[in-house]
């Protein structure tokens, strides 16, 4: 019985990592041209922290943790929420959602790099063919004119390829990382750390704090959405898959991301996709895509045989 409701649990995960992230950029873009990107990210994780350590107590969960994983706890809410995702809502002020998922779909490339230089892991000559891919494909990305002549959009693009480096190592540093065993428990940590951290950077920048009350109504759903789906369930989920797949597996994540995030966002705030966003995300997925082909059947062998 065990094996089978493993591999169940292994398939929400990836569910949850896919489709409710992708999902979060619309989120993130419709509450962020209302509240400030730091406020806005504080509340969401704060709140979603102590959510999370309410239901770990009434499930008669402990969440008494070392001090060792307290400080790696802070660090991976730092990497993965405080500037991997506090950065990317702030820069969602000058680029579109749909166009933040695509650039954050690069994030497989920046695994596989990494974990070249960090642990000497030797790379595939279809993974080689994907870098190239996937280089040529950011480039046709971020080199649209219509893109490059939005106000700070450089500035913003910038951005987001620098969160896209702090995911990217978090998710190694996590795989190895003594965290707690519980991924309710480490999830609610890295949210409540990274929500005060948020907080403080939203008082040294100087952002003027509201009451919900006050928010509109789209906001306020946004809000709801964000804490429930997108940071309790997907990052729970996030925290889980880190642990029983290897890196690699958690970034495919972006196959999905960003074709939710175009779609959403056409549909929900009329956000344009060109021709060239298009050819440009086929490029980048396909990259994406010869990185992963040699272990995704893995993938799938695992949710049968854990």
């Amino acid at each position: 019985m065990g094996k089978p409701q493993s591999s169940m649990l292994i398939l929400l995960a990836f569910f949850s990592i896919y489709v409710i992230w992708g999902s979060t950029y619309l989120l993130n873009k419709i509450a962020v041209n209302e509240l400030p990107p730091f406020m806005l990210a504080a509340i969401r994780f704060t709140v979603a922290g102590i959510l999370i350590f309410i239901i770990a107590i009434m499930m008669g969960k402990s969440i008494a943790i070392s001090w060792r994983q307290l400080k790696n706890t802070i660090i991976a809410g730092f990497l993965f929420l405080s500037f991997g995702n506090g950065i990317v809502v702030w820069a969602l002020r000058f680029v579109d959602s749909g166009f933040a998922a695509l650039e954050v779909s690069a994030q497989p490339l920046i695994v596989l790099l990494l974990m070249r230089i960090l642990q000497g892991k030797k790379i595939q000559l279809m993974s080689i063919v994907g870098v190239i891919l996937g280089l040529i494909g950011i480039y046709l990305l971020v080199s649209q004119k219509q893109i490059l002549s939005q106000e700070n959009s450089i500035l913003g693009m910038t951005m987001i390829f620098l969160c896209m480096l702090s995911w990217a190592y978090g998710s190694i540093f996590v795989g190895k990382a003594d965290l707690p065993r519980n991924h309710f428990v480490n999830t609610g940590y890295q949210m409540l750390m990274a929500g005060i951290m948020l907080a403080i950077s939203s008082l040294l920048f100087n952002e003027t704090w509201s009451s919900p009350r006050v928010w509109s109504s789209p906001v306020q759903i946004s809000v709801v959405l964000l804490i429930i789906f997108g940071s309790i369930v997907a990052f729970t989920s996030f925290n889980y898959l880190l642990k029983v797949v290897s890196p690699e597996k958690v970034a495919t994540s972006t196959y999905v991301n960003p074709i939710i995030a175009l779609a959403l966002g056409w549909y929900f705030l009329d956000e344009t996709i060109t021709l060239q966003s298009i050819i440009a995300a086929v490029v980048l997925l396909t990259g994406v895509y010869f990185i992963n082909t040699k272990r995704k059947f893995m993938v799938f062998t695992r949710f049968f045989r854990s």
